[in-house]
């Protein structure tokens, strides 16, 4: 005997099976729709290179994935200073960041590598470095911490400001109370100089320099601009006795939930803002020099750097070496 099912039951067992495709592909069609939202904060004014920089890396990766991905941008420490902006980054409270190579070198101390005196003579120099193997391999190096190292981007090469003297050679330097990044190879050659290395956060930098907590710090002109310096500094000299690399991390675990395209795209659009902003830099430099002259800063150009190197590098090489082992010093010195 056959088994009859019923006209009634029947039509109820086809509009479920229509209505079930149907509902999971339009949960499906939602969850595409709804952007990925992301906050990426840095701690330097909003006329600085690195905040148009973050600008423009959202806008293209918004763009490229078709708003699959909003990033909204947090300047001037608005989220934090360096050392938060690190810890949120790893523990998820900030989803971007971008701080200087010196602030993430207690976690992974061979980037260190990156900030010691004298390691680049130039820019395409240091670029080499960065952009490529060795660069890459330095960045993974921050997985172990809930990091994902997304691209180098540029502080730059620091110069030393200061409100006491001008700075014509390495003597000139000796008792100086200067603001220094938390960085070992950093502290060590001011000491080597007879200065007083004072690490501390920049957001801190301009109100210690007004107060006279310290007499000086060493940055880039660009950013002594875009930070007002020249209102608490009367005395630049271009030392450019390092380079620093800004890092732009992102919180791992967030960075691996992406869809494997949105992941593409963060890491390209990270590297082309980072030739972006590199640029910037490079063209506002001298222009940069000239406001601090107009704003009543004594600059001098050509200060006696030999001297200031013939202090600094090789004991700073050295203090690395005993820390971290030779490899990537090595591997460094044979792209030059």
């Amino acid at each position: 005997m056959k088994h009859v099912i019923p006209h009634i039951v029947l039509a109820a067992l086809l509009s479920v099976a229509g209505v079930a495709p149907a509902q999971a592909q339009a949960q499906t069609q939602t969850q595409a729709a709804t952007p990925v939202k992301l906050r990426f904060a840095h701690t330097v004014p909003e006329t600085d290179s690195q905040h148009l920089a973050a600008l423009a890396f959202s806008k293209k990766v918004r763009q490229r994935t078709q708003g699959g991905v909003e990033i909204q941008v947090f300047a001037n420490s608005q989220l934090g200073n360096d050392t938060t902006l690190v810890t949120g980054v790893r523990s998820g409270t900030i989803d971007i960041g971008a701080t200087g190579n010196p602030f993430v070198t207690g976690l992974a101390p061979r980037l260190n590598v990156l900030d010691l005196p004298y390691q680049f003579e130039d820019g395409p120099s240091a670029y080499k470095v960065l952009d490529g193997a060795i660069g890459r391999s330095l960045l993974d190096e921050l997985g172990a911490h809930r990091i994902k190292g997304l691209a180098f981007w540029e502080i730059g090469f620091r110069s030393l400001g200061n409100n006491k003297r001008p700075v014509n050679k390495a003597e000139d330097i000796r008792g100086l109370k200067i603001r220094t990044t938390p960085n070992p190879s950093h502290i060590k050659a001011f000491q080597l100089l007879g200065a007083s290395p004072q690490p501390m956060p920049f957001a801190e930098v301009f109100g210690a320099l007004e107060s006279g907590a310290v007499d000086g710090q060493e940055n880039p002109p660009t950013l002594m601009v875009s930070a007002k310096m020249y209102e608490v500094q009367k005395y630049v000299s271009m030392t450019r006795h390092a380079y620093t690399a800004l890092v732009v991390l992102m919180n791992k675990a967030k960075f691996d939930a992406l869809r494997p395209e949105y992941q593409k795209v963060l890491l390209e659009e990270a590297a082309a803002a980072a030739t972006y902003q590199r640029k910037l830099n490079a063209d506002n430099e001298a222009a940069a020099i000239a406001t601090l002259r107009a704003r009543g800063v004594q600059v001098n150009e050509h200060p006696d750097n030999a001297s200031i190197r013939k202090v600094v590098r090789e004991e700073t090489r050295q203090l690395f070496v005993q820390k971290n082992g030779d490899a990537v010093l090595r591997a460094m010195d044979a792209q030059r």
